[in-house]
């Protein structure tokens, strides 16, 4: 497995564990709509929360969860409107990004709730 692979698996190990933590219910992991993928999917006081993870290095490029651009939030858009129809949910849908910034030296998490708004 790539390096970075094995960086953003640990990246999403990491954000489970800080979501178990926090008293979130998962649903999926790594849950695929064709080519889309959605990192996360969990429960928490009545929102299905979709997770995307962001992992990196450093962030001398900028903060990991600037990376989740509009392209990659029209993808988790469109997956999460096939996951919704597929299990019937009528859960209000929200999406967090967890960013973290992993290496020797750091280990940082920031999980940003509501981190975008769909755009329809």
């Amino acid at each position: 497995m790539a390096e970075h692979n094995e960086l953003g698996t640990l990246g999403e190990e990491l954000a489970l564990k800080h979501l178990r933590e926090n008293g979130y219910y998962i649903h999926e992991t790594n849950w695929r709509f064709g080519k889309d993928e959605i990192d996360i999917i969990a429960e928490k006081d009545g929102f299905l929360v979709i997770v995307e993870v962001k992992t990196r290095r450093s962030d001398f490029f900028g903060e990991p969860e600037i990376f989740v651009n509009a392209t990659k939030q029209r993808f988790l858009v469109r997956s999460t409107q096939a996951y919704v129809e597929k299990n019937n949910l009528t859960l209000e849908v929200r999406f967090d990004i967890i960013s973290i910034v992993l290496n020797s030296t750091t280990k940082r998490i920031n999980h940003i709730t509501d981190a975008f708004y769909p755009v329809l």
